[in-house]
């Protein structure tokens, strides 16, 4: 399932808002738990509006692409309901600057990255960048190309 999303994450331009809406959906979801159904989703949103803003059924029609031209109302909702910025389903540059602060909460849930970055914290600019060349030498090693953080520049 994460290896769908990482490929939705991985090619930006051009996806579809359901092919978001999915990604929002798997992305934003703890580790150990399974995502929302579409009733939470839709039942959380009209909780925090205060009125029956969106269906189950219409945000499943969004996910699946049965429907492809919701309201500004409906993209804020969903947008509020994640945690992103409404542009996440309008512009593809913040689609991917979200993606990217996305796939790095990601790792950090991971108790062991987090432990990582934990202990880089602190050390020199040599040091880390030390770090970072073992680090991609190992993705290399267990065939996993390049760096996520790298197409930022960072190293």
């Amino acid at each position: 399932m994460s290896s769908a999303a990482d490929r939705g994450a991985s090619d930006e331009a051009g996806r579809t808002l359901a092919q978001k809406i999915e990604h929002l959906f798997v992305t934003t979801t703890p580790n150990d738990q399974k995502p929302p159904s579409h009733d939470d989703v839709a039942t959380a949103i009209n909780i925090a509006a205060g009125e029956r803003a969106i269906s189950g059924t219409y945000i499943w029609q969004l996910r699946t692409g049965r429907k492809t031209n919701p309201t500004k109302k409906h993209l804020e909702a969903l947008a509020r309901y994640f945690g992103v910025s409404p542009a996440y389903f309008l512009d593809d540059a913040e689609t991917q600057r979200i993606d990217e602060q996305l796939a790095l909460l990601q790792a950090l849930k991971q108790n062991d990255v987090r432990t990582i970055a934990l202990r880089a914290h602190g050390l020199s600019v040599s040091s880390r960048q030390t770090l970072a060349g073992v680090v991609s030498h190992l993705r290399k090693l267990e065939g996993l190309g390049e760096d996520p953080g790298l197409r930022n520049g960072d190293a």
